[in-house]
């Protein structure tokens, strides 16, 4: 799973971000890899993926505050299913703390 770091038009379609993998990212948006993109405003989301026939183009908006969004100098960041998760929550998924587990019985 990868963030398109940024800012993207979202008026843009599922072609057009696909060309945005391809060009930007260098990355190939028919690999199976669930790409996000996030608006100017960061209450939108839209997601990009290839489930093995066709692309699939999935929308989230957030009612309420803004979906945290990194800036890095190489225009993306991998993320697991459960940083994916929580950023689709609109939670904070950099700073995560795991859970207190008994070091002893």
């Amino acid at each position: 799973m990868f963030l398109a770091c940024g800012v993207t038009d979202m008026r843009r379609g599922m072609d057009s971000l696909a060309a945005l993998v391809q060009q930007s990212l260098g990355a190939d948006p028919f690999d199976g890899s669930l790409y996000a993109f996030r608006g100017r405003k960061g209450r939108l989301v839209k997601c990009l993926w290839h489930d093995g026939v066709g692309l699939c183009l999935l929308i989230k908006r957030i009612e309420q505050g803004a979906f945290p969004w990194p800036v890095t100098p190489t225009g993306k960041v991998v993320l697991s299913p459960a940083q994916m998760s929580l950023l689709l929550e609109g939670l904070e998924w950099r700073r995560v703390q795991p859970a207190w587990r008994p070091t002893a019985v």
